[in-house]
């Protein structure tokens, strides 16, 4: 019998994976031992300056409540930490459960790198087992290399590589139909206790979202539905425009892992071969959306090829800009006061919901640090505060 198999207790610890489909440690946990505990530890100091901004920590919330729900409704508990050390509480936990292993899927950004590779290193110093699984993309970054095993710096290479993989991304997993009980005297924090929010102002700040959006699996699936059926066949003619609702708004739900890329593939693939047996060729409008979930990929395979982008600009230029510190005119920006329409608008979307186009990203992130000549790290700390998906690999 393998060291796996042997297993009788593993903590299953979710991160950016809040789901039960297509969970692949979720999944080798429940095969591996009789005993699963799943674990989530809440630690946003760990994340330094990146710490998740306040529309992203209502996001965060709940996306908890959601899964805790799902779990709950399986037959176990979700065990909820809040700490500003998440190895000293796995490693708490660890020694609470008895647990022999833990298993967790992967992150690719260079701080979870970091933590992860510290936690690995303690866990295999105290002999428990520590195994990572694949979940948050297509491909594994080290799976795609050029001819000489080199890493592609460029998104056309990149995606023609994509294209061109000798097979398809994994299949996605269905959710377990029950999951093993967790001992009632393990202790679990509330929800309310985890802190998400620095104060009670900011916490009411994030109310408004509640109206626009439903975060969680659920709510996942169904904006997914609801774009394959009504945006998708549009997207190749329309994806560009701002004046409508052509994008799929899933990048919140993809950020924390409520919606599997895998199954988002897949479900285009599915929708595609509908289409061409009912004689409608929506090829071209599915290609064009898929290149679009290539490009959140490629922004993960560059942040762990080349960890060192959230800290400094690839384009050397811009790191002896002359910046203007000019707070009025940021804080025109911010509120969408700059006297530019378009940038306005987008900038009062922004702060009403939470999300903004992703070419009006690009268009608001340019007219702050090419005319404003405001520094592009202000521009970051405002999107990462006011954006519901704010993401280190993306942003």
């Amino acid at each position: 019998m393998s060291e796996a198999t042997a297993l009788s207790t593993v903590l299953l610890l979710f991160r950016k994976d809040l789901r039960l489909d297509d969970n692949p440690a979720l999944l080798a946990a429940l095969q591996a031992a009789k005993s699963v505990i799943p674990v989530f530890v809440w630690s946003p100091e760990e994340e330094g300056q990146f710490q998740p901004g306040r529309c992203s920590k209502w996001w965060w919330r709940q996306s908890v409540i959601g899964l805790s729900q799902q779990i709950t409704s399986l037959g176990s508990r979700l065990i909820l930490r809040r700490a500003k050390d998440s190895c000293k509480a796995v490693l708490q936990l660890v020694h609470e459960t008895q647990a022999k292993a833990v298993f967790m899927n992967h992150l690719y950004d260079p701080i979870s790198l970091v933590k992860d590779h510290t936690l690995k290193q303690q866990l295999t110093d105290a002999g428990i087992l520590c195994r990572t699984f694949g979940a948050c993309l297509l491909f594994e970054p080290w799976d795609v290399l050029d001819s000489i095993g080199q890493p592609f710096t460029t998104f056309s290479d990149f995606w023609t590589q994509l294209q061109a993989m000798p097979q398809q991304p994994p299949f996605p997993s269905p959710p377990p139909a029950a999951l093993p009980p967790v001992h009632p005297k393990l202790v679990s924090q509330a929800i309310h206790d985890l802190d998400f929010f620095a104060n009670k102002e900011q916490e009411e700040a994030s109310r408004q979202l509640e109206s626009k959006w439903v975060p969680g699996a659920a709510g996942g699936l169904a904006r997914l539905e609801a774009f394959l059926t009504c945006q998708l066949p549009h997207f190749s003619a329309a994806k560009a425009r701002v004046d409508a609702s052509i994008t799929s708004r899933l990048s919140p739900w993809i950020h924390v892992g409520s919606l599997s890329v895998r199954f988002i593939y897949y479900r285009v693939r599915a929708k595609q071969a509908e289409w061409l047996v009912a004689g409608d060729d929506q090829s071209e409008s599915c290609q064009h959306f898929l290149r679009q979930l290539a490009y959140r990929e490629y922004s993960r395979y560059l942040s762990f090829h080349f960890p060192f982008m959230h800290e400094r600009p690839l384009l050397s230029h811009l790191r002896c800009v002359p910046w203007n510190l000019d707070q009025i005119a940021f804080k025109a920006w911010k509120m969408g006061m700059t006297g530019y329409p378009l940038v306005d608008a987008a900038m009062k979307e922004l702060w009403s919901s939470g999300w903004m186009h992703n070419r009006l990203r690009v268009v608001c992130g340019v007219f702050a640090v090419k005319h404003l000549l405001l520094p592009w790290q202000w521009g970051l700390k405002h999107y990462w505060d006011a954006l519901l998906d704010a993401d280190i690999e993306s942003d």
